[in-house]
Formats: C-alpha cells, structure tokens, sequence
C-alpha cells in the first residue's frame, strides 16, 4: 500500500493540522518522552508559532502546547490534514 502524503512534522507551517502517522525517533528515552506528550500515531495536531529564529516551533497536541526542536520534529512523519 502506497503512503499517502508523508512529510516530516518540521515541514509544516503555523496554522497547518497534522496527523501523526510514525514516530521514528532513535533516542528511545526522547520517543517514549513524546509518545507520553501525546505525540502518538493517528494523533493530531496543530503547528503553533515559531520562536523569532526558527527553532523550537510550539505545538498543540492533547490539549496542551509543546516546543520542540526541529531536530526532534524531523523524526515525525505523517501527513497535513485539513485545506490545501
């Protein structure tokens, strides 16, 4: 089965919705940190404001806003959902 739109999380712009397909992290300790945050396969979420230099880029996921680094969201693939 073909993947659909896949892109990385740090690709996505402010305002954009994002449904998490796989979190593809090496560092298991940083995976299971975001898997408790929310940051889970067939989750969604909502791509927050960027800080003044570009990194880390907030993000709404379960009710809350995390910051991450965008060589943390680099790991997180899925696809933009929503308008085009």
């Amino acid at each position: 089965m073909a993947k659909r739109n896949n892109r990385c999380l740090s690709e996505m712009k402010p305002g954009e919705r994002f449904r998490i397909e796989k979190v593809a992290i090496p560092d298991a300790v940083l995976r299971r940190r975001l898997l408790d945050l929310g940051f889970v396969p067939g989750g969604e979420v909502e791509v927050g404001q960027r800080s003044p230099l570009g990194d880390p880029t907030a993000y709404y996921v379960c009710g809350t806003t995390i910051a991450l680094r965008k060589e943390e969201s680099n790991y997180i693939y899925g696809e933009k959902i929503g308008h085009d």
